[in-house]
């Protein structure tokens, strides 16, 4: 009985201190939990609209060429036989080896800036110069590719195939732009996004975990592995995921390096090409079938983005920090 009066007392305590909400204000919360609400409708709705207007204007070849379009490897304006496969495997390929590079790196840089391995005075700046590679426009990372990083991978791209060409991957000779280029620019383009997330994901971990750990007698690294990324694993893969998507769409930079043939050859020391890519070289001058061929492709595209997305909630829901 004496704690329930001493709750009560409490209680009323509180509401004599609190004074009583104003109509006004209660108004305000209403229209404001409306606004976002509403935005989140119209947000939903551009995304539906923007996927039902490309499957409209690629309905056409849509109708002619079916699900046959996923898997055949025409592409003939002369014709109008078209197909978009070597285009969906430049898409996938090229941002696998970006993902397979900058997954790794992404995450060290991180763990390497959140950790305090260096002083504040040289993190700050490194912080900086990361987040200014996110800045730098993707036809900037284009010429720099054809001068710069083309001429770099030539001898890496020659051992590959001397020593590896029995393998698919390599079993053509290097000739300068192709997959390979292109999907390093995509992993120089998607670092600062995987790194970015990934280490605010974990300097937003509880310093009482780190305490906890080290505290149990585990080392610095035991704590990294064991504690701290599996609590932000759900931040790092959201941020990966994102980065994926990035790379998935990626237009300029992987037009001016990827080699833009339409031909499907499996080899990423061969030219290749992407559906982003695709869509760039040819959408201005094409007319008939070809632009709802175009938007078909596009549609396939805006689909493989929607899938990462959702798979990156899918992952996010499951995955939790303990």
């Amino acid at each position: 009985m004496n704690g329930t009066h001493s709750v009560n007392q409490g209680a009323e305590r509180r509401e004599a201190v609190l004074p009583p909400r104003e109509a006004r204000e209660k108004w305000l919360d209403r229209g404001f939990v409306l606004a976002t609400r509403l935005f989140a409708i119209g947000v939903a709705a551009v995304l539906i609209l923007i996927g039902v207007q490309t499957a409209i204007d690629g309905w056409p070849a849509i109708r002619e060429f079916g699900l046959g379009f996923l898997y055949s490897s025409a592409w003939n304006p002369v014709t109008n036989n078209y197909g978009a496969l070597p285009m969906i495997y430049g898409t996938l390929m090229s941002s696998a080896i970006a993902l397979l590079f900058a997954f790794p790196l992404g995450v060290g840089t991180a763990i390497f800036l959140s950790e305090n391995f260096l002083p504040l005075k040289f993190r700050t700046p490194l912080i900086f110069m990361v987040e200014l590679l996110a800045a730098i426009p993707s036809i900037v990372y284009g010429l720099w590719g054809i001068y710069v990083l083309i001429p770099f991978l030539q001898p890496i791209g020659q051992w590959l195939h001397e020593n590896f060409g029995g393998f698919i991957l390599f079993s053509t000779r290097y000739i300068g732009p192709g997959m390979f280029p292109a999907g390093i620019i995509l992993t120089i383009m998607i670092l600062p996004i995987i790194t970015a997330i990934s280490r605010d994901s974990l300097a937003s971990i509880a310093p009482s975990l780190r305490q906890a750990s080290y505290g149990l007698g585990a080392t610095r690294w035991t704590t990294i592995f064991r504690v701290l990324i599996p609590s932000a694993f759900s931040g790092i893969i959201g941020g990966t995921m994102l980065a994926l998507g990035r790379a998935l769409g990626e237009t300029m930079a992987v037009t001016l390096l990827i080699g833009n043939s339409n031909n499907l050859n499996f080899s990423i020391l061969a030219p290749a090409n992407t559906i982003a890519s695709l869509l760039a070289n040819q959408f201005a001058e094409a007319s008939g079938l070809q632009v709802a061929a175009l938007m078909y492709a596009a549609l396939v595209l805006f689909l493989l983005t929607f899938v990462v997305n959702v798979l990156a909630e899918m992952i996010i829901r499951t995955v939790k920090p303990y």
